[in-house]
């Protein structure tokens, strides 16, 4: 593929900052097309960016001539559907994390994928991020010695819009954002453990309503196991006092330790018998854009994305597992 030319189903909030900007400005890569049901909206955002059409309806935008790579960047309970859909019609497919609403959906697309020779790449957009692919570099350069366990906790007050049962977020709507921000937040903290110890083997977790702003759980934990033979054990709660929100993921070794954080980017901490070192690393002005260069150069024949419908599927079952789907 010579010139990457992207194609937005559902042209949000996501696409205004994190993922749209860098498909346009990557080199060898343009955005010709966005989608979204409200035209309004849809051509607002196409005159800001400079997209050249828009359209209304899913089809028009997957059958667009031009579009030869779709970005499905809409609710998760969409996810499979349009993913296939794009696929069968012979066009390589980004779609927004989580992959999918369960594991077996996502199999049903990795499955589209093969039948129809395409490639399917996810948004686990930390895999390509310079903070991370840090903590993987004292990691593998066995700094800490070998992981033994892994702590994570991710814990956030409850946001105004979460207390509107009448208007409340579609992250928050079972039937379109699957058990609460858990599905959202969580995921990208299990996968980029996938990418930095390996394969979760074994897991299990309990979720609970403890608030009862909404139906969805407001408060999940678990325990899981590293193929290696690490343990790890994971709190995410959505409705904690002020005074109790944190962001740390911290791993053991048999010789130290590095603590991080998954969506805060706080300075990275490595406890050695040696000293402490920290390592600040910003993330850049838009978050997604060393993923999407990745899938680039890969569909140029240049490279190779790490976030990919297999990957992405281990990480959907893996929270299949703690919530006993």
């Amino acid at each position: 593929m010579e010139e990457v030319k992207w194609g937005i189903l559902g042209c949000g909030n996501v696409c205004e900052h994190k993922s749209g900007p860098p498909m346009y400005q990557t080199e060898h890569s343009s955005l010709v097309a966005v989608m979204r049901r409200d035209a309004a909206k849809a051509a607002d955002f196409a005159r800001r960016h400079g997209v050249p059409r828009f359209y209304t309806d899913a089809t028009e935008l997957i059958a667009d001539p031009e579009v030869n790579i779709v970005y499905v960047a809409t609710p998760h309970a969409t996810h499979r559907e349009l993913t296939i859909r794009a696929l069968a019609a012979g066009k390589p497919v980004y779609v927004e994390k989580p992959m999918a609403m369960n594991h077996a959906e996502c199999l049903d697309m990795i499955a589209a994928a093969e039948k129809h020779g395409q490639k399917l790449f996810v948004a686990y957009y930390r895999r390509a991020l310079p903070y991370f692919l840090k903590v993987r570099e004292l990691l593998e350069a066995g700094r800490i010695g070998t992981p033994q366990r892994v702590e994570v906790r991710y814990i956030r007050s409850a946001r105004p819009e979460d207390r509107d049962r009448e208007h409340l977020p579609w992250r928050l709507r079972r039937e379109v954002g699957g058990d609460g921000y858990f599905c959202d937040m969580a995921p990208h903290t299990l996968d980029i453990l996938d990418f930095l110890l390996g394969e979760i083997a074994e897991a299990r977790g309990e979720k609970r309503n403890t608030a009862g702003l909404y139906d969805v759980a407001d408060t999940v934990s678990a325990e899981f196991r590293f193929r290696s033979g690490a343990v790890g054990t994971g709190l995410w709660r959505f409705t904690a006092p002020p005074e109790e929100t944190g962001d740390s993921v911290l791993v053991t070794g048999s010789g130290g330790s590095i603590r991080f954080s998954t969506f805060a980017f706080t300075p990275i901490e490595l406890a050695t018998p040696q000293g402490c070192e920290r390592f600040a690393i910003a993330p850049p002005e838009h978050i997604q854009g060393p993923l999407i260069r990745t899938i680039v150069a890969e569909l140029r024949g240049e490279g190779q994305c790490p976030s990919t419908g297999i990957s992405a599927a281990r990480t959907s079952w893996v929270m299949d597992a703690i919530l006993k789907e």
